[in-house]
Parts: structure tokens; C-alpha cells; sequence
């Protein structure tokens, strides 16, 4: 911070000084500098030299280039606008670089976590536990030098909250577990219960290869609820940058226990997505009497145990949903398609918003359907679809078509198509507002349509490529260059 002189003898802050510092950065520069110091701690991890892992993640964690990435990610992110239980915010640079250069180890103590709660699917309610921004930042700063760790220790199919993986990687390995005649023919369903919550501390404390001085500060950190505070014995919070990490370092070795219980003849293929795994076996008795109680003794040494009611043993003929998707083999011939509770949660909130939005701008309902529609879409796009996505558009139509008839009511039906509808092609039926686009120039913005986009097979990443191992670099450039050939494809696509 710098100071000028005043008129009148005193000493005037200069605040601009500080923004300016932060918007000079050069973020390629710092990224490559973290990046460089997060590929020698994963070399250490690979070589299992301990004493230089914990040298290199205490000098990545001081270092300025990760402290400045940190707050970047944090004010970046989705909930950066969400306040903890102090109420800041970081908005303005100036605030931002402060926050930055206050990221220190030595006196730090971290406030207690806001306590909210979001619906679940299945309409219970789901605690989160809101971090102030300092505590996100820190943390956010310790998982750029866990993360190398995580990831070089990982599962192989292991794909939730991992730098490069997605869901969809997770549905490809189930189609590559199951899709061939001589493959298992029964699945174990598993699910944890509670999973975030009920963590063991004293177990994260001596496993988790990290600062363990601010790993139990975290973990003892309390919550506030209606104005009280209440201890945290157990769990790491919902709402932490750092916990989905945790979660997954916690499971690091469920796909070999489950492997280990049978034999290669028996078939056992695991796939992880965060607190939710499948398991494909020859028999039931096999994932019953053999693998889902090696499981349950893994999990018990962590303080966690299996949901009994959505932990179930089901063959593949009859079929099973896993991340909205339903896998299904039907005459020996495996199908992939968006799961039916998936499809009516979709249409239920579309036809909420439509209805709850009787007086809005068709222009500002559109652009409204069209992103949500876009993103369901797209998340769906890599399996069996199109007839889907074709049902959706048709529900979807007779929502705005009722929505055109309540607003007005006295009207024909010929004047609402005119006013609402325009014709494209073969299409007469087009929900479609005239606007102006940033150039100034009349446009037709249309309703998106789930069926124009196109099935795109999505190609499986390979199950140890990590980023920070330098042998997959070439193969990560190439998955890239791929991955934006796709995109633009989609772009086209939608227009």
C-alpha cells in the first residue's frame, strides 16, 4: 500500500495502488509456476519420498504464485458471492490482492461454518456447512498441494471431483464393464450413507498426507445455526473446497478391496463417482456374500457405512440407474439413456418455470429454457438420446403452448401462433421472439430444441492418466484438441 502527501500535512492512502497489482498479474505466468512445483510434489509421491512431498507442499503453499491462484479460484468460483458467517465478501480487486497477501499459516485460526440446507431428490434435506471466504481461500491454497498427492494415489475408476474426469467418463466405463455378452451379468449398487458428514477425524488426521495443523483446524472448526455453535466431532462440510478431495482420498482403495475379494474369473469391475460406486460381478452371491462385506469392513475403518436402503444387488437385465443415467441390457445388447426419474425432474422444473413466470418477456423466457435446456442436454448427449430429447421438446412445446393461451385467453388460436411462432424450414412451429443482438441487427431468437443436438460418443479417459504425470502429456494435449473439435460441432449444432 502507498501513500500521498495531503494539502493539510497527513498521509492519504493510496487504495488504487493495490488494484492495480492485482490486475497486472500475469496468470499464465503464475499457473506455471504452480503447476511446475505441483508436478515435482506427484514425481516425490510416485518415488514415495515422503520428506520431500511435505518440503515441496510447504513451499507451494507460501508461495505467492499459488496464495494469488487460491483467491482467484475462490472469488471465481460459483458460491464466490455467497458469504460466511462474517458477511465479506471479496468483490473489488483491491480486496482481493489484501486477501491474498493475508494467507498466512502462523496465527491463523478459521471462524466457525454457516449451516444451510438444499432439497435432495428425494425431498429430504441436505446440510451445508458455508466457510468464510478467508477459510475457502485457505483451503483452496492446501488443495493445489493435496491435489498432486490425490491424484497420483488415486483408483483408477475413480471419477468425481477429479481434475479432467467427468461423469461421463464414469457411464463409459460402465458400458465398457457390461457391454460385451461374456461380461458380468449382476451389479452391486452401492451408496454411503451420509457420506461427508460422518468421516472420521482422527482417521483424515492420520491418513491425509497434508498439513495436519490445518487440516484439524478445518475439521474442529464448529458451525453456526440460528445463532448458535456447535461442535464438529465428525465429517468434513459440504461446502468446502477441499472436502470433495478428502471424500475421495478417504475411498482411495475401495476399487482394490472389492477387486481382492473374489477372482478374475468373477468379473469385479469398480466405478467410483464421489460417494456413490458400482460393482459388476458373475453371481449375487458373489457381491453378496463375498465383496459387499469386504466393503462395509473398508468403510468401517473410516467412520462410514452403506446406505441400506439404496445399497441393493440387481442384474443387469433388469437394469440400474447410476448419475441420472439408466443401464440396461435389453436382448443382450446394452442401452444407456437418461434415467426416467431424471426426465420427469427435468419436465417438472421447465413446467415450473414456465408457469411460475406468467407476466415475463418471451425474450428473457426463452434465453431462461434455453440455458437450462442447453445444459441437460449436453450432459445426456454422449448416450442413447435422441428419443429423449425429442419427448422433452414435445412436453415442452405444450407447456409454452398453454402458457401462450393463459396470457391470452380471448385470442385465436391462428393470432397466438402468428404472435408467438414463426416457420424455419419444415418446421412451423418455431417459439420464437424478435431482439436486437449487440450489433445492433434484428434477430429471431428461437426455443432451443434437446433433439438438434447431436449423440456424440464420448471417449473414455484412460483410467491412470492424471495430469500431473509428465508421460500423459502429449495425450492430454491431444484429448484437448479433440474435446474443442466436439465443442464446435456443438456450437454449430445449436446455432
Amino acid at each position: 500500500m502507498t501513500t500521498t502527501p495531503h494539502p493539510n500535512g497527513q498521509a492519504v492512502i493510496d487504495a488504487s495502488s493495490e488494484a492495480a497489482k492485482w490486475k497486472a498479474i500475469n496468470w499464465r505466468k503464475i499457473e506455471r509456476q504452480v503447476f511446475r512445483l505441483q508436478m515435482r510434489i506427484a514425481k516425490a509421491t510416485r518415488e514415495k519420498r515422503w520428506n520431500k512431498v511435505r518440503a515441496l507442499q510447504w513451499m507451494l503453499t507460501h508461495s505467492y504464485s499459488a496464495k494469488v491462484m487460491a483467491v482467484r479460484r475462490v472469488t471465481r468460483s460459483s458460491g464466490g458471492k455467497t458469504p460466511g458467517v462474517d458477511g465479506v465478501v471479496w468483490k473489488t480487486h483491491r480486496q482481493k490482492w489484501i486477501a491474498a497477501q493475508s494467507l498466512r499459516r502462523h496465527g491463523y485460526n478459521p471462524l466457525p461454518l454457516k449451516r444451510i440446507y438444499i432439497l435432495k431428490k428425494n425431498g429430504k434435506q441436505r446440510p451445508l456447512g458455508i466457510p468464510v471466504m478467508a477459510t475457502r481461500a485457505q483451503q483452496a491454497l492446501y488443495l493445489l498441494a493435496l491435489e498432486p498427492v490425490a491424484e497420483t494415489l488415486a483408483n483408477p475408476n475413480t471419477y468425481g471431483f477429479r481434475p479432467k474426469r467427468s461423469a461421463a467418463d464414469a457411464i463409459a466405463q460402465c458400458f465398457n464393464a457390461l457391454a460385451q455378452k461374456q461380461s458380468a451379468r449382476w451389479v452391486l449398487e452401492g451408496d454411503i450413507k451420509a457420506c461427508y458428514d460422518q468421516i472420521n477425524h482422527a482417521w483424515l488426521e492420520k491418513n491425509i498426507p497434508m498439513d495436519k495443523t490445518m487440516l484439524k483446524k478445518w475439521l474442529k472448526a464448529g458451525y453456526m445455526e440460528k445463532g448458535i455453535l456447535y461442535p464438529t466431532e465428525e465429517g468434513t462440510p459440504q461446502g468446502g473446497i477441499i472436502s470433495p478431495c478428502l471424500a475421495n482420498m478417504t475411498l482411495r482403495g475401495l476399487e482394490t478391496v472389492a477387486r481382492n475379494a473374489g477372482t478374475p474369473k468373477q468379473k469385479l469391475n469398480v466405478i467410483v463417482y464421489a460417494d456413490d460406486f458400482v460393482v459388476t460381478g458373475t453371481s449375487k452371491e458373489v457381491l453378496e456374500d463375498q465383496v459387499k462385506p469386504a466393503i462395509e469392513a473398508f468403510l468401517k475403518e473410516r467412520g462410514l457405512e452403506l446406505s441400506k436402503e439404496k445399497t441393493k444387488i440387481t442384474q443387469i437385465e433388469d437394469g440400474f440407474d447410476f448419475l441420472g443415467f439408466n443401464v440396461r441390457k435389453y436382448s443382450n445388447k446394452l442401452l444407456i439413456k437418461p434415467a426416467k426419474a431424471e426426465i420427469k425432474r427435468f419436465l417438472q422444473m421447465i413446467r415450473e418455470m414456465i408457469k411460475t413466470n406468467k407476466a415475463i418477456k418471451t425474450e428473457i423466457l426463452i434465453q431462461q429454457l434455453n440455458e437450462k435446456i442447453r445444459g441437460w442436454a449436453n450432459y445426456y448427449r454422449h448416450v442413447v438420446s435422441k428419443r429423449v430429447f425429442s419427448y422433452v421438446d414435445s412436453k415442452i412445446f405444450q407447456a409454452l403452448w398453454a402458457w401462450v393461451k393463459r396470457r391470452h385467453p380471448k385470442k385465436s388460436a391462428e393470432w397466438c401462433k402468428q404472435r408467438y411462432y414463426r416457420c424455419q424450414g419444415l418446421r412451423n412451429w418455431v417459439f420464437s421472439v424478435k431482439t436486437m443482438n449487440k450489433a445492433k441487427e434484428m434477430r429471431n431468437l428461437d426455443l432451443f430444441l434437446a433433439a438438434s443436438l447431436p449423440i456424440i460418443r464420448h471417449v473414455k479417459i484412460r483410467s491412470l492418466a492424471t495430469p500431473y504425470d509428465p508421460t500423459y502429456r502429449e495425450y492430454f494435449k491431444d484429448r484437448a484438441k479433440a474435446k474443442r473439435r466436439n465443442y464446435l460441432q456443438w456450437e454449430r449444432a445449436i446455432g
